[in-house]
């Protein structure tokens, strides 16, 4: 499998972490959005959303349980925004499934 998070993981690619669990990875956005923008990645290859199921949501809820640690420890404690992108229109560039979590200012309503 060629997957640029899954090397990332592997710290085949290098990356500024922020958070590794048993689970999840987690790490700054190389062209951040907001002054705070880390993705948040199952450590599993799941290619999107639309491939979880009931066999990896798991590891999907340890990554939300997560979530709010990160954004505490990197200062948004003011309110942050996750995302994530799936398929062509949803405009997802990794076929890994990750959150983008940001935040650090208000954001704006159109920014979804």
């Amino acid at each position: 499998m060629d997957c640029l998070f899954c090397a990332i993981i592997k710290g085949d690619i290098p990356s500024k972490k922020v958070y590794e669990d048993g689970d999840c990875y987690a790490f700054l956005d190389i062209n951040p959005q907001a002054p705070v923008h880390f993705l948040v990645v199952p450590k599993a290859h799941i290619g999107s959303a639309d491939e979880i199921t009931e066999d990896n949501a798991a590891a999907v809820a340890r990554i939300f349980a997560a979530i709010p640690k990160i954004a505490a420890q990197l200062g948004l404690t003011n309110g942050y925004r996750v995302i994530t992108n799936v398929g062509e229109d949803g405009c997802q560039s990794v076929k890994h499934l990750h959150f983008h979590v940001l935040g650090g200012r208000k954001l704006p309503e159109s920014m979804a």
